[in-house]
């Protein structure tokens, strides 16, 4: 079966719609119609190849949220008519160590990504949720509440996991001070969730007009990190730091405002690597440096609970399929709170073009 998608053809040209076939349904496998789809910046460096990995034709997206509309004979967990959500990965090898603690996102054969890995019935490219439908297995499928916005969910499958993953790692609890680097797509969700689990959360920004936007989201303080005496002020205040942002800076300042056995926490992904260190604060206070890769199917679904429960969605700009380009170039300027999100329903596939 063939479906309308918004199609990469090469790293220069512009996302078109185009025509791709769904896998056969498998056994274990649901159907879903997708709804809505997060339009993640990884999005944009795969579409470009700027990760020197991509494979075309390619069909971006990996933060989806949709209704099952058929199943495959012994997939029971999922039903016709349910809402559900889908994140960054569709498949692992489900044999290593981590896949059998729940912890696919570490599988030591390499987790398959939801687009541009390669389907293990087909041997083709997965694709993502820029398109009408997706066929995938049940295990990699999570259950959607149904008290959210839709649109609102859609990026909680992998900038919402991608910080509550490390969240729940290090067992922030309430009263802890936990600090967030970057109010973007990624840190509006980690102070959200850091301040629901009753932590207080200080938001660290090189832009003083987030502060209210902080404030509003849950934060308690927000500092400048430009401003060298604020980040004076909170030195050794904080119990454990998620650091959201996707470009190269100086790490020491963030250090310094760790308490004693602190941890800064990285989770984005820069294209050139972070200044070095200064190991000798981090050597006579314990504190440490470590990294977190987006979050398992078990996190998954226990962090939509939890939004579920506390009422938490991302702050969206719903968009149609036509508006892509228009999107991508304004997420390189930075001009979005604080995440697209696709809606598919709404797209006219005939329109996108050049």
């Amino acid at each position: 079966m063939k479906i309308n998608a918004l199609v990469a053809h090469d790293a220069t040209q512009p996302l078109t719609t185009g025509q791709i076939a769904l896998r056969p349904l498998q056994p274990q496998d649901v159907k879903i119609d997708i709804l809505y789809c997060g339009v993640c910046h990884s999005d944009l460096h795969m579409a470009r190849n700027e990760w020197a990995v991509s494979r075309y034709p390619l069909v971006p997206g990996h933060e989806i949220v949709g209704r099952v509309v058929a199943t495959g004979h012994a997939a029971s967990r999922f039903k016709v008519g349910e809402l559900v959500g889908v994140g960054v990965m569709v498949d692992a090898c489900r044999e290593c160590h981590f896949c059998q603690q729940h912890e696919e996102q570490y599988c030591e054969a390499g987790f398959v990504p939801t687009y541009n890995g390669i389907d293990r019935y087909t041997g083709d490219n997965t694709h993502g949720g820029y398109a009408q439908s997706l066929v995938v297995d049940q295990h990699f499928v999570v259950t959607v509440p149904k008290n959210l916005s839709l649109p609102g969910v859609a990026p909680l499958l992998c900038a919402g996991v991608t910080v509550w993953s490390p969240l729940r790692h290090f067992n922030v609890k309430a009263g802890d001070q936990v600090g967030v680097v970057g109010l973007g797509g990624l840190g509006h969700m980690a102070v959200q969730l850091a301040s629901a689990m009753g932590a207080e959360v200080t938001l660290f920004t090189t832009s003083p007009q987030k502060g209210q936007d902080a404030l509003r989201l849950g934060a308690k303080n927000v500092v400048v990190s430009k401003d060298a005496a604020q980040m004076t002020a909170c030195q050794t205040s904080l119990d454990l730091i998620i650091d959201c942002v996707a470009a190269p800076h100086d790490l020491d300042p963030y250090l310094a405002t760790l308490k004693t056995n602190g941890r800064l926490v990285l989770v984005g992904i820069p294209d050139k690597p972070h200044q070095s260190p200064n190991i000798t604060p981090m050597v006579f206070r314990r504190l440490s440096i470590s990294g977190s890769s987006i979050g398992s199917i078990q996190e998954t679904q226990e962090m939509l609970d939890f939004c579920g429960q506390h009422n938490i969605t991302a702050d969206i700009e719903l968009i149609t399929g036509e508006e892509i380009e228009t999107a991508f170039a304004r997420m390189l300027r930075g001009e979005v709170k604080y995440r697209f999100v696709i809606d598919v329903q709404a797209t006219c596939w005939g329109a996108v073009h050049p």
